[in-house]
């Protein structure tokens, strides 16, 4: 029996700790994980469906490239695993707002073997840290678990959001979607595929395709929560943002994972709203603290 039908509920899922969008919970939730309006192209089967394709290009650019074993690649499918569980608590999902019914995660985490400061996750579940990523997340001269999450929990957050198909919506990307669902994905020309893959949430090489500030706003709020339900230190994606802050000041540009983010200030100061919102959701449910489901 799970443990929020065994323990007294409290009268709102985790006291309603805050949402995404400025000004915290709404009355009336819409349908998106920001508390706002979320026009979405694709069905969940099609976003599973191009999620995979646009996967399988990837790998075939990134061929002889992939890192096939070592204590990188045990972190990375560790850390992904845990946080993939995480999403399922269904309490958590109610608290950030996610919209998961009828939607499949075919989780799938690898390593790419390149020097971009760089991650990603394409609808479906299909997950790539690059290499270059990996010195960004050390503390004392080790891979932190902690740092890896942060940046793993957000990429994912951006697949659960279903930020992809918005942004296919925004970009009135639908035809080419859907020539793409029907096996056309490869035979795109190279410009045009490149800025499919790009919207899908792998524009690794297109970065004015990148999320926009909006969504990249509401991806650093589910990941927070997302990887302090997963077992992680949430209070290291402040410290991880603070790296990224000084890759950018010592190689005057931002890395490619930073393109149209929240400026460092203001993510740093939302994080550190966050991070006691997160660990109070989780103190919450590991007491049995839960609203039922309405």
């Amino acid at each position: 029996m799970p443990i929020w039908q065994r323990r007294p509920a409290l009268p709102l899922l985790f006291a309603c700790l805050l949402g995404a969008a400025p000004g915290g919970c709404e009355s009336a939730p819409s349908q998106g994980p920001g508390h706002r309006a979320q026009a979405l192209a694709l069905s969940p089967s099609q976003e599973l469906n191009l999620g995979e394709q646009a996967y399988q290009e990837v790998l075939k650019e990134y061929r002889g490239k992939i890192v096939s074993s070592g204590p990188a690649v045990a972190k990375v499918r560790e850390i992904g695993t845990k946080i993939a569980k995480a999403a399922e608590i269904e309490p958590l999902q109610r608290e950030i707002n996610l919209r998961l019914k009828g939607y499949r995660f075919d989780w799938d985490f690898n390593v790419l073997q390149d020097d971009k400061v760089n991650a990603f996750c394409l609808p479906g579940g299909k997950v790539a840290v690059f290499t270059g990523l990996l010195p960004v997340a050390t503390q004392n001269g080790r891979l932190s678990d902690d740092q890896l999450a942060t940046v793993m929990a957000h990429e994912i957050a951006h697949a659960l959001a279903h930020h992809a198909s918005e942004r296919i919506a925004r970009a009135q990307k639908y035809q080419a979607a859907m020539d793409a669902l029907n096996g056309a994905l490869g035979h795109m020309e190279p410009g045009s595929r490149k800025q499919l893959i790009g919207l899908l949430g792998a524009g690794t090489q297109a970065r004015s395709l990148a999320y926009d500030r909006q969504q990249e706003a509401e991806a650093d709020h589910i990941g927070v929560f997302l990887m302090t339900f997963a077992g992680y230190d949430p209070r290291q994606a402040i410290l991880f943002w603070e790296h990224m802050t000084a890759e950018s000041a010592r190689h005057g540009h931002p890395p490619e994972i930073l393109s149209d983010h929240p400026s460092d200030a203001h993510r740093i100061a939302a994080l550190k709203n966050w991070v006691p919102a997160a660990q109070n959701a989780l103190a919450a449910y590991k007491a049995g603290h839960i609203a039922p489901a309405r």
